[in-house]
Parts: structure tokens; sequence; C-alpha cells
């Protein structure tokens, strides 16, 4: 099972957007997936889901984790990195079985001109910390408010043809 993770919990995001973009490429292309937006992790997920304890909300989410073979990563830059949420999830969930020996491939975007490049590798480290695989095409996706047209496709050419690359790769990986 390949999820899609759209690591920001702001409402109508342009992450979000992305996510919805790359689940409808990996359709077309015959690998379904799911989106997960942490706009949907439980509000008191800080309170009630770290360090052992589990509520029942989380435990979905954590079902869905140990369920997902491929993770796909869409962030956005926050303060030059990814997002303190993305983070909540990885430490919410059970480690090591959660991500142990899994793959992800990670996609960057940010509204700047570098697409979000430390966040990244920042997370990337993260992955090889919890021994999550990652694809090594990792995408980098800059000035995002002019990539998306109004129904939220990527529109720019050289994105296109870079997202279907790594989605074809991601595919075979």
């Amino acid at each position: 099972m390949i999820t899609i993770i759209a690591a920001t919990n702001r409402p109508n995001s342009n992450t979000l957007k992305v996510a919805k973009y790359y689940q409808k490429q990996l359709k077309e292309k015959g690998a379904d997936a799911n989106l997960f937006s942490l706009e949907h992790l439980p509000i008191d997920v800080l309170n009630t889901d770290m360090y052992g304890k589990r509520s029942e909300a989380f435990q979905e989410i954590q079902n869905m984790i140990y369920q997902t073979e491929k993770f796909l990563f869409i962030m956005p830059e926050y303060n030059g990195s990814y997002p303190g949420v993305l983070k909540v999830l990885i430490d919410a969930s059970n480690f090591p079985d959660s991500f142990y020996d899994k793959k992800a491939a990670l996609v960057g975007i940010s509204s700047g001109k570098y697409g979000n490049i430390r966040g990244v590798d920042h997370f990337t480290g993260v992955c090889h910390y919890i021994n999550l695989h990652v694809l090594p095409l990792r995408l980098h996706i800059p000035n995002i408010k002019t990539e998306l047209d109004t129904e939220g496709n990527l529109s720019q050419p050289d994105t296109i043809k870079f997202t279907n690359e790594q989605i074809e790769k991601f595919i075979k990986f």
C-alpha cells in the first residue's frame, strides 16, 4: 500500500493540492494511493499519543502506517525546514516498527525559490535514522503559487516532467 502524507496541518494548503496531484498521477499509472493530511491528526496528539500512550484516534493512523509499504511525503518549507507536525507524526508512531525497512519518496515545496531543499535534507536524515529507505530522486518545487493552476494541477512543463519521472521510479522502487 502507498500512502501520501500531506505534511502540514494548514487547512486548504498547497501541500494538499500537490498531494492530490500526485495521488491522481499515481492512479493514472495504475498505482492506487491513500492520502493522509496531517490536518487530520488528533488535536491533542501531543498529550495523548506520545511516549508510549495511544489514543483510539491515533491508533487508526498507526494501523494505516503499519499497512503502508511506501510513503510519499509532500513537505512545505517552514522556517527553513519541514513542519514540526511531521516530526510529531514520526515521534508519536511506534518505533522502530512503524517505518523500519519501508520505502519513501520526498517532495519539497516552497513559495520561495529553493523548493524546501533544506527541509528535504533534514527529513532525509530522520528517514535514515528510522530506517526508512529514500528514493534517490528527491524533488524540490519552488514558487509553488506559480506552479499550480486553478484546478490544483502542476502546470510548468519541467515540473511535470520531473514529477512523472519520480512517480515512475517510485512505483518501481
